[in-house]
């Protein structure tokens, strides 16, 4: 008897049963979705009534999610918020430095991760991951933070500022319907990252509550690469010339047993492989990165049928690692990829981690390279 529970343990996993069962169940997710289209509409529908799905969505056995999430309902679409910056609102101080104010709340929100999967989640900005804030520089900064949550909350920001600012215990929790204004120097630049530091923190970050936090260079502080820090200063022409996008990779544990069931990047399974990510041949792509998986200890970027120059924590202005095509984090590194597929053919071409389990369970995606956007 024991053995045969034993066995029964090792075959019936809690993702298995998450997402075989669920499909069994008829809800929206199904370990082989042969035969579902691409634009099914919210909830699930019959293998057998569909039509055959897009080359692309078998490419990896069909292991990809059934039917479609409500990113109206959710607030936030991942096929905008790869390429949404929250930029703040900007003005003058008496020194004549530029003051960029962000506002930021948390807010608690159930949001759909998978179709057919709701998530209590805690929220900057009713959003996961939350703005993707960005700022140049030496500019002074203004973080005004609202807690209107249910649990005390604080912004920890990967950057230089003095500890009071620190959004720890000790230096400050903000209760909920309290306010905390964070005031710091943009400094050092990179692509650098923000997340609650209250504890337990493995709850705080993975019920939502992290977002990129990019600081451009200033080319003025940087006469030897001018010419690539103003690539990547935005509103630059130079920036203009890039495809720039922002990724954060990351997980859910929906039953709170310390063990993601759902992967993805930007929140949604397979929302890339679903519309895929827009690239105009002939320009370059720029990728801020970030890993704040919970539970695992290390998640991965592999990009199919190219390489890329990483810059780990985005911090240099030279590559830390030439034409690879595969780059590991752990929760909260990050970097900058750089790549062009000038010399390739248009088609789709796939990203994902090389963990197979995180990719099957919704962290993949796919980039759609064409001549021109029409």
């Amino acid at each position: 008897m024991s053995e045969v529970s034993m066995w029964f343990r090792e075959k019936i996993s809690r993702r298995g049963l998450l997402w075989g069962g669920l499909a069994a169940g008829g809800s929206a997710i199904a370990g082989t979705a042969a035969g579902q289209s691409v634009h099914s509409g919210h909830g699930a529908a019959s293998a057998a009534d569909a039509a055959p799905p897009p080359a692309h969505l078998a490419a990896h056995g069909s292991m990809i999610t059934v039917g479609d999430v409500d990113n109206e309902r959710n607030g936030f679409d991942p096929s905008r918020i790869v390429t949404d910056w929250e930029t703040g609102s900007v003005s003058t101080l008496p020194d004549g430095r530029i003051l960029r104010t962000f506002e930021i709340e948390a807010v608690d929100k159930e949001i759909e991760i998978a179709p057919g999967i709701m998530f209590p989640a805690w929220t900057y900005n009713g959003r996961v991951p939350g703005p993707a804030l960005r700022a140049t520089e030496g500019e002074h900064l203004r973080m005004v933070f609202r807690n209107s949550g249910s649990h005390p909350h604080s912004m920890h920001f990967h950057g230089i500022h003095a500890a009071r600012m620190d959004g720890v215990p000790g230096a400050g929790l903000i209760d909920p319907g309290e306010e905390f204004v964070y005031e710091f120097d943009a400094r050092p630049f990179g692509c650098h990252l923000y997340h609650c530091h209250a504890l337990p923190l493995k709850r705080h970050i993975h019920k939502g509550m992290y977002g990129l936090f990019v600081i451009d260079p200033d080319p003025a502080r940087h006469p030897e690469l001018a010419n690539v820090a103003r690539s990547r200063l935005l509103g630059t022409p130079e920036n203009a010339e890039w495809q720039e996008f922002a990724m954060v990779m990351n997980g859910f544990d929906t039953n709170f047993d310390n063990g993601n069931e759902v992967y993805a990047v930007n929140t949604v399974a397979h929302a890339y492989m679903k519309r895929p990510i827009r690239i105009v041949r002939n320009r370059p792509v720029r990728i801020y990165l970030a890993n704040v998986v919970e539970f695992d200890p290390i998640n991965s970027f592999h990009l199919h049928a190219n390489f890329f120059d990483y810059f780990e924590q985005g911090t240099t202005l030279t590559p830390t690692l030439r034409t690879v095509d595969l780059i590991t984090q752990v929760q909260a590194q990050r970097g900058i990829l750089e790549f062009t597929y000038k010399d390739h053919e248009t088609g789709l071409y796939m990203f994902h981690p090389h963990q197979s389990e995180f990719t099957e369970l919704g962290w993949t995606g796919m980039f759609d390279v064409v001549e021109a956007v029409a």
